[in-house]
């Protein structure tokens, strides 16, 4: 292979390396009713199912990789039930607020996740994500959920702060699933 080979070859390589995620994007949804707040956010990835699941159930790690998530933690676990505390905040320009929720989890493997608070500073949250193997060989993810916080959120600004909060966080999962997606198809060394 002559060195102009090398080179095309390496920067090719680079160009694959520091392209955007195979991922699909991240569509985002959301609208306000009164005080509560309704969210419907999905990506499809060019990935295994089971590592989406292993991605959305890996409660105690997920501040390692979702912004604005400062702590989450499984305080209980019966089978396909899980009680989940997490904190983190609600960011956008001068608006911040923390947020705190204790989460009762039903688990229904390979398929959803269902979150509801039982404790924390939100009068209610209801949420699930949804995984699907698509024809496609693709996978969708999809999250829908409804909070009611029980703090004061300025009527626009809540809206796009939780938009915003609610986006990075969702393509940040979608990134770390494709990640551990990669890692787990790259042949051994």
């Amino acid at each position: 292979m002559s060195r102009a080979d090398k080179l095309l070859v390496l920067g090719a390589t680079a160009l694959l390396l520091s392209a955007p995620s195979p991922a699909q994007r991240v569509d985002i949804e959301t609208h306000r009713k009164n005080e509560t707040i309704i969210v419907e956010v999905s990506a499809e990835m060019p990935v295994d199912p089971r590592t989406v699941w292993s991605v959305i159930t890996d409660y105690d790690h997920l501040p390692r990789f979702i912004p604005y998530m400062r702590s989450s933690r499984v305080l209980q676990r019966d089978a396909d039930r899980v009680i989940v505390e997490q904190s983190g905040e609600l960011v956008f320009l001068f608006f911040r607020q923390p947020v705190e929720v204790k989460l009762s989890v039903v688990e229904s493997p390979q398929t959803r996740v269902a979150a509801r608070a039982i404790g924390g500073n939100l009068k209610a949250l209801d949420g699930r994500y949804t995984v699907e193997s698509l024809p496609s060989g693709y996978t969708r993810l999809s999250y829908s959920g409804r909070l009611v916080p029980d703090f004061d959120v300025p009527p626009v600004i809540g809206r796009i702060a939780l938009q915003t909060v609610m986006a990075r966080q969702f393509d940040a999962m979608v990134k770390e699933i494709v990640r551990r997606d990669a890692e787990r198809i790259a042949p051994a060394r």
